[in-house]
């Protein structure tokens, strides 16, 4: 059961128009990881887990307030204001929350 919830969150990502090598990328694992969880073969756990799921909820914050086309450029885009990082890795990094920030930034200039 928690194979099949994981592989869910991946095809959600995915289904965004992130690439397997973005959610790779993100979650500090090789793409045939990402296919795995994909398939409900493994499970991610630990750090890589949190990963998964920290970028998940920012797609899906993000799907809200841009363009749902322009999700996946918004996280491999050098910001400013995380010194020049992109926000994917950002979250690889464990910086989850600046990257959350940012986007509550874009939530309240959407419903403002």
């Amino acid at each position: 059961m928690t194979t099949a919830v994981y592989a869910t969150e991946v095809r959600r990502v995915r289904d965004a128009g992130l690439e397997t090598i973005d959610i790779a990328q993100a979650t500090g694992v090789d793409t045939s990881t990402v296919s795995a969880w994909l398939n409900a073969r493994r499970t991610p756990t630990g750090a890589r887990r949190n990963r998964l799921v920290e970028l998940s909820a920012i797609v899906e914050r993000l799907q809200r307030v841009m363009d749902p086309a322009y999700v996946p450029v918004w996280l491999v885009k050098p910001l400013t204001l995380l010194d020049d990082e992109r926000p994917i890795e950002a979250i690889a990094r464990g910086r989850y929350r600046a990257v959350s920030r940012l986007v509550a930034q874009l939530e309240n200039d959407s419903f403002s």
